[in-house]
């Protein structure tokens, strides 16, 4: 069994994927995870099952919190998606390079 602190694994992490041997993961000299690799190309149906009932019960604990109903959601991007298929090309590409230097001068005033 390996050792790595989460900076390790986070950056050696596509060599830990091939490896065979568990891996503690620690964060401060405490342990956050243990990865297992799985040398299989997929996930047994009874995991994937589980999987998805914990993230579906997470989103509707996420919508309820935040007082959200699935069909505004739904509604919302739909609206979104008709928007983005309406704009024609060069506006979609000006509006691209807006964005990208809104994006830009926003991470320069953070640094």
């Amino acid at each position: 069994m390996k050792i790595s602190t989460v900076r390790e694994f986070r950056d050696n992490a596509t060599g830990y994927l091939r490896s065979k041997d568990p891996i503690l993961v620690t964060r401060r000299g405490r342990l956050a995870g243990v990865f297992f690799p799985r040398p299989e190309a997929s996930l047994p149906i009874e995991f994937k099952r589980e999987l998805f009932a914990a993230l579906s019960s997470e989103i509707a604990r996420q919508l309820r919190r935040r007082g959200l109903k699935e069909d505004e959601i739904v509604a919302d991007f739909e609206s979104w998606r008709r928007t983005k298929r309406d704009r024609p090309e060069r506006e979609k590409t000006e509006r691209d390079k807006t964005d990208l230097e809104k994006t830009k001068r926003e991470t320069r005033r953070r640094r």
